[in-house]
């Protein structure tokens, strides 16, 4: 054999061994994985799951948003809110100074999201003056609504923080899947009065 012929099989021989050690299969296959079966019957719960297939996307609908401020009631904001963002005005408005809180309320059907979460950016005059990136977790299908409860915070305060505000708000999964990307503004006032 000479060294063209020797070439020519190990090349041939190195396309066989990398043939054979794609199709290797290491470990259990999803099928055949007892504690991710258990996992993923936890999740769906009660959901048929014989109507799913394998190709059911999950689907993500974030339903409403609430803004909690003690001493004051609730403001419920359907999702999308009901604001002009195109012509500045505010889809709701905070009092300087203020503690506050929010809570998002969201629906999952056809199958499990994994590692859903949110980000939310606040701009003033152009400026990002906030950026926040948070998981929420992984979710089966469920008739009623999730909520989650954000950790309570305050508003800045003082004549400079007063002002409109511009906000984006996105709803995203582990596989890139985005299910909300939505711009809006709000104000920081004074006082309470004449909040939307």
């Amino acid at each position: 054999m000479d060294a063209e012929e020797e070439a020519s099989a190990s090349m041939a021989e190195e396309d066989e061994e990398e043939e054979d050690a794609g199709s290797v299969a290491l470990g259990p296959q999803e099928g055949e994985d007892d504690s991710l079966r258990r996992w993923k019957e936890q999740l769906l719960g009660d959901v048929d799951t014989t109507k799913l297939g394998e190709s059911a996307e999950p689907e993500v609908t974030v339903l409403n948003l609430t803004i909690l401020a003690p001493g004051r009631p609730d403001l419920l904001l359907p999702i999308p809110f009901a604001d002009d963002s195109s012509r500045g005005h505010a889809a709701f408005a905070l009092k300087d100074g203020s503690p506050y809180s929010f809570r998002f309320s969201f629906a999952v059907a056809n199958n499990i999201v994994s590692g859903l979460k949110y980000s939310h950016t606040v701009w003033k005059a152009g400026v990002r003056v906030e950026n926040q990136k948070v998981m929420l977790g992984t979710f089966g299908p469920r008739q009623e609504p999730y909520t989650y409860d954000a950790e309570e915070d305050t508003t800045p305060s003082g004549i400079f923080a007063r002002g409109s505000y511009s906000a984006k708000l996105k709803f995203v999964d582990d596989d890139g899947k985005v299910y909300l990307d939505m711009m809006y503004c709000f104000e920081i006032r004074k006082d309470w009065g004449g909040v939307a």
